[in-house]
């Protein structure tokens, strides 16, 4: 299994539904830090998001969580 460490990137936080979810998103779910790995597109617009430690979540279309997103400075 591989932990997610955080290496001083700027992350911040944003609003996340099964419309804007990205692959790198991390999400805290019983108070561990899971990234996104992949994800898998489901019926009537929601998604299945498959976390690097193996877990999975259906995220349906009205579901809204908050995640880190690492900002992105070109």
């Amino acid at each position: 299994m591989k932990t997610w460490i955080p290496n001083g990137a700027v992350a911040g936080p944003v609003e996340i539904t099964s419309a804007n979810v990205q692959r790198g998103d991390v999400i805290q779910i019983g108070g561990q830090p899971c990234r996104v790995a992949d994800l898998r597109q489901l019926p009537l617009g929601a998604k299945r998001l498959l976390f690097e430690s193996g877990e999975q979540l259906t995220l349906h279309p009205r579901t809204r969580l908050v995640a880190l997103r690492v900002l992105r400075r070109w």
